[in-house]
């Protein structure tokens, strides 16, 4: 279990800036390559920041998801947060957290989206069960619409838009429903390509009110069933994964120029998740989606040219 001491170490007890953001950046290598390759893709400023804030994100879905999640405790995640607090107080207390409080510092955000994160795994420690898509949401939005909204300030914004003569006088727009659409597309897709996985833990996400629509029952996803219910289903949940990651697309241009690049490219691959599965036959039980390498790199200049006319 997370222990936290009482008082913040100094900063000589943890590692060097440098090794701190090395470390963030071998965990998202290791655990998300599509994440991973688009941001590759972003300055060399900003390119560690959205590292640091994946290593603080896939570090807390690991206390719930990940080996010790068995251990894992409400007062777990108590923990959590009060050291979160400590690192927005710009007190480190492990070597992953030297740089995100560094991140912090230099891309100043609020601290809300990472406390509304971790209300979300407090969901999974007592839910396995989702009666319909509007609790889903309140799910997704927490767990990964969240994301979003903590790289609002790296990724930074279009300020361009407001030097014309007749623009001077608007509010800078900030695409908060759209980043927030991104992070809900981009777990609908983990769930559905994760279904088999989830089942064999218990879990469902799929709203129970979808599976009755499309009269498949749980019984029927934990035997890993594909049948004509089931793919009726699936292009059901695909078809509304998909209606956000349209709304997503209408944000990217309000983005920084050099943000919009590496925003469609994650656009993109994870999308194309779902194109996978449907040339799986829906099957994601024994078939898992991935897009292969080498797709990913031929969609980059498809990327490209959108960050730049759309």
């Amino acid at each position: 279990m997370l222990q936290l001491p009482e008082s913040p170490p100094r900063m000589k007890t943890l590692v060097s800036l440098d090794e701190s953001y090395e470390l963030c950046r071998h965990l998202i290598a290791k655990y998300s390559t599509t994440f991973y390759l688009s941001t590759l893709l972003l300055s060399k400023e900003k390119r560690p920041a959205i590292w640091a804030i994946y290593a603080w994100c896939r570090r807390l879905d690991e206390l719930v998801d990940g080996p010790a999640s068995a251990i894992t405790t409400p007062e777990t995640l108590d923990l959590w947060e009060q050291q979160l607090e400590s690192m927005f107080a710009g007190h480190p207390l492990d070597n992953f957290d030297v740089a995100l409080v560094d991140t912090i510092q230099r891309f100043p955000m609020d601290i809300q989206p990472f406390r509304d994160m971790i209300a979300g795994q407090r969901m999974d420690l007592y839910r396995s069960r989702y009666e319909t898509f509007e609790e889903l949401y309140l799910y997704c939005y927490r767990v990964a619409g969240t994301v979003g909204l903590m790289s609002t300030a790296v990724m930074g914004l279009d300020t361009t838009r407001n030097i014309a003569p007749w623009n001077r006088e608007k509010q800078l727009y900030i695409p908060i429903e759209e980043e927030i659409a991104l992070g809900i597309a981009k777990q609908l897709t983990n769930i559905l390509r994760d279904v088999g996985e989830d089942a064999r833990r218990g879990r469902i996400y799929i709203p129970l009110e979808d599976l009755a629509r499309f009269n498949y029952t749980e019984q029927d996803l934990f035997e890993g069933v594909v049948d004509e219910r089931w793919r009726s289903l699936m292009r059901f949940q695909i078809d509304r994964a998909r209606q956000f990651y349209k709304k997503a697309e209408k944000g990217i241009s309000h983005l920084s120029s050099d943000g919009r690049w590496p925003v469609w490219a994650a656009l993109m691959h994870y999308s194309g998740i779902l194109s996978v599965i449907e040339r799986n036959d829906y099957n994601a039980f024994t078939r898992r989606a991935y897009v292969p390498q080498w797709q990913k790199l031929r969609s980059l200049p498809v990327a490209w040219m959108r960050s730049q006319v759309l």
